[in-house]
């Protein structure tokens, strides 16, 4: 009895030490640390040589990356344009794995892909041009004509963005007013920045949506943008403004990593969404789903500035907004960004008969059927206004891409297809390229087996909303 009464404590123990050491280990892929480096013990002069010169090999691994997922050359349809004119990158740029069609990648059950290795690269994540970095990054056009306007200059010296010119939304972009359908694009053609905002605007707007035009417009302190010697910018830089992703309330496809996962493998890249239609939305953020437009501006700035990290925010100047005007009133202007005109759709959001071809005509039948579309995408705005887990790991087992993990991505919000054509590239990271990739994703993942006539109908639907 002694000896028993010995033993079960040291057994007890040990089962606790040993239910602390599987503790630990279930821990080790959860990362270090939550928390960014905010005594830096490096000089700027020492930081920005070493990544200067390590920019070069970072380059060109990713540019690897994306060659070998996508067909990448310029080929602009001929008969579809975005709202102002630029032509729309048509056909699949997907590349399928060797011996395999997408018929036959339609037909595999999800097991099968997986277990066969056979699902396209170009329909895995997309990891951030330097995943283990990070950041905001801009598109050489947005950063030439914001140096132009204002002498501000978003260049990294790090790194460069990514997605050639041709994949992404017509820049500048129009735009449309809630407020104002009678006067169409009120843009003039031009960027609007801080130092041409009340030209164009005075006499559209009223006093309050102006004030929050101007501070969408205002540069603040942000993670690579700001003076510390923890930036990414040359010189010291005044920061970053809401509008400088977001072009004319709109898209230039800038990116950047969602501030709201950690460890930094698993962070998912952001494709820059429009803010086009935020006034028929209800949830904000790809995963974080606030649920207001003031709460998601409130957030912006003060955590997604600065990678959801309020200590370095201090460091590095986050600018607190005031809710009761401030946040309000740039709310109340990012509600007034309208989707473009649709001229082919009903006052119920779906095609008039009179003014579609049969082809749209078909697509319509599809999205509204066998495509399954509408199970998410409902009309007049086609969104659901909730979230979705399509379980895409279904396909492919984890693995580690270019400094990035992936894995299961989580239930995503429904994003808007009203004006779809004028957002490429598409996905919540960018990964589709093409309205034709996003059928082909589609048809696989959903398992719809549409026929190639089907996905090219769906095709001219999507570009009539």
């Amino acid at each position: 009895m002694q000896r028993s009464k010995t033993i079960w404590p040291l057994l007890a123990m040990a089962s606790i030490v040993g239910g602390l050491s599987l503790a630990y280990a279930q821990q080790d892929p959860r990362g270090a640390t939550s928390y960014l480096p905010v005594d830096i013990k490096e000089s700027f002069a020492s930081i920005m040589a070493r990544m200067k010169a390590a920019k070069p090999d970072i380059i060109k691994k990713h540019a690897d990356l994306l060659n070998a997922r996508y067909d990448l050359g310029n080929r602009p349809a001929k008969d579809a344009t975005m709202s102002r004119s630029k032509p729309l990158q048509e056909g699949i740029r997907i590349k399928l794995p060797s011996g395999v069609t997408w018929d036959q990648l339609a037909s595999m059950s999800p097991a099968e892909i997986r277990d066969k290795k056979v699902f396209p690269k170009g329909f895995m994540p997309l990891p951030h041009p330097n995943h283990p970095e990070g950041g905001m990054l801009f598109p050489k056009f947005e950063i030439n004509e914001l140096i132009k306007q204002e002498g501000r200059d978003l260049t990294r010296f790090d790194l460069d963005f990514d997605i050639p010119d041709h994949f992404l939304a017509e820049f500048p972009p129009p735009i449309f007013l809630t407020t104002r359908p009678d006067l169409g694009d009120v843009s003039q053609g031009k960027l609007v920045t801080i130092d041409n905002f009340y030209e164009l605007f005075n006499g559209i707007l009223n006093p309050k949506q102006i004030e929050g035009l101007r501070l969408l417009l205002t540069p603040f302190a942000q993670q690579q943008f700001n003076q510390t010697e923890d930036r990414r910018s040359e010189k010291p830089s005044r920061g970053v403004a809401c509008l400088d992703c977001h072009a004319n309330g709109h898209t230039n496809g800038g990116t950047h990593l969602a501030g709201d996962v950690r460890p930094q493998a698993n962070r998912h890249r952001i494709d820059t969404p429009t803010l086009r239609g935020v006034n028929i939305q209800r949830l904000f953020g790809s995963q974080r789903v606030m649920k207001s437009v003031e709460d998601f501006t409130e957030f912006e700035q003060r955590g997604a500035y600065f990678d959801g990290d309020p200590v370095i925010a201090t460091k590095k100047g986050v600018n607190i907004l005031e809710r009761g005007s401030q946040i309000h009133f740039m709310a109340e202007m990012q509600e007034l960004f309208d989707f473009p005109p649709a001229p082919k759709l009903d006052v119920l959001g779906k095609l008039d008969p009179a003014k579609a071809t049969p082809a749209e005509m078909r697509g319509q039948e599809i999205f509204f059927g066998k495509g399954q579309c509408s199970a998410c995408h409902a009309p007049p705005f086609y969104t659901d206004n909730t979230m979705h887990n399509l379980q895409v790991e279904r396909f492919y087992k984890p693995e580690m891409i270019n400094g990035m993990l992936a894995t299961a991505d989580g239930p995503i919000k429904t994003f808007p297809l009203r004006g779809i054509k004028d957002s490429p590239p598409y996905f919540h990271d960018g990964r589709l390229l093409t309205l034709e990739d996003t059928v082909e994703f589609f048809n696989v993942v959903i398992g719809t087996k549409l026929t190639a006539t089907e996905k090219q109908d769906l095709v001219q639907f999507l570009r009539a909303l």
